[in-house]
């Protein structure tokens, strides 16, 4: 893997673009309401996705049977995943979405064991009982935080969006869609998912003062676009090509450690000892249930 430098690339873009990502959202959300960086964000990224498939004459119409398939996955990755994790983070720190968020692989593998895409195994009944008593151990001295009304509706909205990124990955498994031209998808998909998500922004604002959004935050959420949502996802399709997908995303666990290790350098974000035995459970207990014999190998 580390004799070709353009696969090295492309694992570290993947690994500290999306490990950016919260804390982007983080910076976004504070002066600008959460549905609108989440559809401003997918709507750029559409337009970039229009500019290279014009520019390398790939733009056509994918057929109605398609667009419908599109469209369940804009609502499940881009609207429920990404659209609720960004309305989470205006209620919890990115540090604590991102280390929620990490779970998601444990959830993904036992949609996967119940829809008999994997087979069950004691040692990954080790790994998601290790990875949720991670989980156990981040509320264990903060139930009482669960009383705070915000608090508690962003930690709804973060296992809503994980639940969002689950399905979506289950499906994409199940009907085998990963060798279509997933350029041309992905802008259908951001398309549809920025149109959706700036019409809930309008819907869900009582009022808009768009003088009131700081530049800060508006640089944030364009960085999100070109860097998180386009740049790292050529990255990791890209990477695709040369490894596993099991490899690629234990290698990019390193988002959470890089999403934490940022919220508390830039926003100043508390981070207890619980906080980083938590972190190491879910991480360890993601690898453990994950694991493969010759994973490390090449393709």
């Amino acid at each position: 893997m580390f004799k070709d430098p353009k696969l090295v690339l492309a694992i570290f873009t993947v690994a500290i673009v999306w490990g950016t990502t919260f804390l982007g959202i983080r910076m976004a959300v504070e002066t600008i309401p959460p549905w609108f960086v989440a559809g401003i964000r997918q709507l750029i990224a559409a337009g970039l996705l229009l500019i290279i498939l014009l520019f390398s004459k790939q733009l056509k119409w994918i057929g109605w049977k398609n667009f419908r398939i599109q469209i369940i996955f804009s609502i499940l990755m881009l609207i429920v995943a990404n659209g609720m994790t960004t309305v989470a983070e205006e209620h919890l720190s990115s540090s604590l979405a991102s280390l929620i968020s990490a779970t998601s692989p444990l959830l993904v593998f036992l949609g996967s064991i119940f829809f008999g895409l994997q087979k069950f195994t004691y040692r990954s009944l080790f790994g998601i009982l290790m990875g949720f008593s991670g989980i156990l151990l981040i509320f264990k001295d903060g139930f009482q935080d669960l009383l705070d009304p915000d608090y508690r509706m962003g930690v709804i909205f973060i296992f809503i969006a994980i639940c969002g990124w689950t399905l979506g990955s289950i499906l994409t498994k199940k009907m085998k869609l990963q060798h279509q031209n997933i350029s041309l998808n992905l802008f259908y998909q951001f398309a549809f998912a920025g149109v959706a998500q700036i019409a809930l922004a309008f819907i869900m604002s009582n009022e808009i003062d768009v003088a009131t959004w700081s530049y800060k935050s508006m640089a944030a959420t364009v960085y999100l676009a070109v860097f998180g949502s386009v740049a790292a996802y050529f990255a990791f399709h890209f990477a695709l090509k040369k490894i596993s997908p099991t490899q690629i995303s234990l290698l990019s666990y390193v988002n959470t450690i890089i999403a934490i290790f940022l919220g508390w350098l830039v926003l100043d974000e508390k981070i207890t000892a619980a906080f980083i035995t938590a972190t190491v459970l879910i991480i360890c207990g993601v690898f453990i249930t994950n694991y493969q014999k010759g994973m490390f190998q090449r393709k």
